[in-house]
């Protein structure tokens, strides 16, 4: 089987994957930080966390049927994956160092899309 990916979601393809990287990154992190012996210290990055997964999956989701609006959702990704990277990036745990990452390549992705 063949899938057609038309050309204006094709675009796009780039900040989809980098959406679906970023929001398994922050479940995987998530996860984690809810295993952690400090877990009252992360309730804000566990939130955060949620939030930026959500919008993730959400943006991958718009661009790939190519609402009108995916830009603007794009705009408002990047601010919540900056600011999921500055909360991570406050943990030393592997798994928070590297969710840290993701969201800053997913922050640039979505501003380079909504540019």
């Amino acid at each position: 089987m063949t899938t057609v990916i038309s050309s204006s979601v094709q675009q796009f393809q780039t900040c989809i994957d980098a959406c679906n990287q970023c929001m398994q990154a922050c479940e995987e992190c998530l996860t984690s930080c809810l295993k952690a012996a400090d877990v009252q210290a992360r309730t804000h990055c566990i939130n955060i966390l949620r939030d930026c997964a959500d919008i993730c999956a959400m943006a991958a989701q718009w661009m790939s049927r190519g609402s009108m609006y995916a830009k603007e959702f794009c705009q408002l990704c990047a601010t919540i994956c900056d600011a999921c990277a500055a909360e991570c990036a406050k943990f030393q745990d592997t798994h928070c160092q590297e969710c840290a990452n993701l969201c800053r390549q997913c922050a640039e992705e979505c501003r380079k899309m909504s540019s």
